[in-house]
């Protein structure tokens, strides 16, 4: 999967449209960029801007955003409702997928580094990136908003992580790090309004024990805002644990959440508008987000990527989707109702593979095209040879580990397909004995895109021991197909 990261940057302005909208214009033109959400508030004359991409693109977004602040937002005439300390206010860096808390983290520092540079501008470390304890929490660096950093910044308790200790009238002080998703729920009650507050102080300050509870009718619930797949799987997880239910695809668990969270009760819930990795995908030019058509046609273009990597990579996914189905067309059906926990257990590796493979088809491919854009790399000075080099081997390493995981995650699976060829539907065989050739064709295929990518490595060590692991890997493969379709052919009912 590509790394994803959200940036929520909360700027002083929520009143002119002309600056809101040029903001807006500026990050949602940085290349990567995907603006999901502006919300300006004119009580509070704020906005609050809503993007995601990668690690490096948001970054770039977040700081051509504070470009055009700088030019266009004045602090020494705002007012609001809201506390603040400066014209981009609170730029936050969120992990939403495929992307750790300390890469944020890094985000938050490399932009408060670039911020203070570039602007001449205070800046604070705050959350997970925070260098003080005092400074994890934005309202204790926020104390006394704008109005007091003329004095605050010359304490030298209150000196800024990155910038100058100045006071500069017109942005005032930003404060960035890192910290968890925040997700904004509501709750809807059939009670008092007295019963709703006393509730909502309970669970701000240390909560009730059970014996303790109103037993208030809940008749849905409401999601503010954006919020991220994960936090909705979760969710569904804890439903079919509770309700011991046997659900396997995604959308099935998104409408279970929706159902028993009653989070369309007031008005319809969206998936694709209020979660964040499906408003993605809308953008996503990747060869798995590709029609069928449109992947073989690009498979058989003019080009080494996409190649016979993500080709394995696609069959053996395929593969992997016979053996879910197999499975799925025994359990529940009276002829093999005795044999549904053995079911449930065989389809579960089957289906978490597939969804694993499928995301190998992009990374065969990103992987090749790592060591290609270092052969385009500079190679005039003896540095630049060297560097040249170095990246070419690297990627030609990148090139052979993909193929590695494939053929892998491939033969773990043989053990569950040996089990599944005794029990499955009868019906199904057919299934069952293509799910055995795609898996070993992957297999073989992976093992040949190791080769051709090992021969022009230099660490004869790596060569060696990896060449082993392939050898090894497809002989496993040739000797599972084999009983896999034995077994299959003695089969009669």
């Amino acid at each position: 999967m590509s790394k994803l990261v959200e940036c929520v940057p909360n700027f002083s302005e929520g009143r002119n449209k002309e600056v809101i909208d040029a903001i807006a214009t500026a990050i949602s033109s940085t290349e990567g960029c995907l603006l999901l959400d502006v919300d300006p508030g004119p009580s509070t004359n704020r906005t609050v801007y809503t993007f995601v991409g990668s690690p490096e693109a948001v970054l770039e977004g977040a700081l051509s955003a504070a470009r055009v602040a700088f030019q266009l937002i004045d602090m020494t005439r705002h007012t609001g409702e809201h506390p603040r300390m400066g014209a981009m206010d609170v730029c936050p860096f969120i992990p939403v997928q495929n992307v750790s808390m300390e890469e944020c983290v890094c985000c938050g520092n490399r932009f408060a580094q670039r911020l203070a540079e570039e602007l001449g501008v205070p800046v604070y470390l705050y959350g997970e990136a925070a260098r003080k304890e005092n400074r994890r929490s934005l309202p204790s660096i926020r104390a006394g908003e704008y109005e007091a950093l003329p004095e605050k910044l010359k304490k030298p308790e209150w000196a800024p992580d990155f910038g100058p200790s100045r006071f500069v009238p017109t942005w005032g002080a930003t404060v960035t790090g890192a910290r968890k998703f925040l997700i904004a729920y509501n709750v809807n009650l059939l009670s008092t309004k007295e019963q709703a507050h006393r509730i909502a102080l309970d669970i701000r300050e240390q909560g009730r024990g059970k014996e303790q509870e109103l037993n208030l009718p809940v008749v849905g619930s409401q999601l503010v805002g954006l919020i991220p797949l994960k936090a909705v799987l979760d969710s569904a997880e804890f439903y079919i644990q509770k309700e011991k239910l046997f659900i396997l695809e995604e959308e099935h668990k998104v409408r279970l959440v929706i159902n028993r969270l009653g989070l369309d009760s007031l008005a319809p819930f969206v998936p694709k508008e209020r979660i964040i990795e499906y408003m993605v995908e809308s953008e996503d030019e990747s060869l798995v987000s590709m029609p069928l058509r449109s992947f073989i046609r690009s498979v058989g273009a003019r080009s080494a990527a996409p190649g016979g990597g993500s080709v394995s990579a696609a069959i053996a996914a395929m593969g992997a989707a016979l053996g879910a189905m197999v499975g799925q067309m025994t359990y529940g059906k009276r002829q093999y109702e005795d044999l549904d926990g053995i079911m449930r257990r065989l389809i579960l590796p089957f289906h978490q593979s597939m969804n694993e493979l499928i995301s190998l088809v992009d990374a065969d491919s990103n992987a090749f095209n790592s060591y290609m854009a270092a052969l385009k790399l500079p190679k005039t000075t003896a540095e630049q040879k060297e560097r040249r080099e170095a990246m070419m081997q690297e990627g030609l390493k990148k090139a052979v580990a993909v193929p590695l995981f494939l053929a892998e995650k491939v033969n773990s699976l043989w053990p569950t397909l040996k089990e599944l060829v005794l029990y499955g539907n009868i019906a199904c065989k057919s299934d069952i004995q293509v799910a055995a050739k795609a898996l070993e064709t992957a297999v073989f295929g992976a093992y040949c895109n190791v080769v051709i990518n090992l021969k022009d490595i230099k660490d004869e060590a790596f060569k060696t021991a990896t060449q082993q692991e392939a050898s090894g890997m497809l002989e496993e493969a040739r000797a599972s197909v084999n009983t896999v379709l034995e077994a299959a052919d003695e089969r009669k009912k």
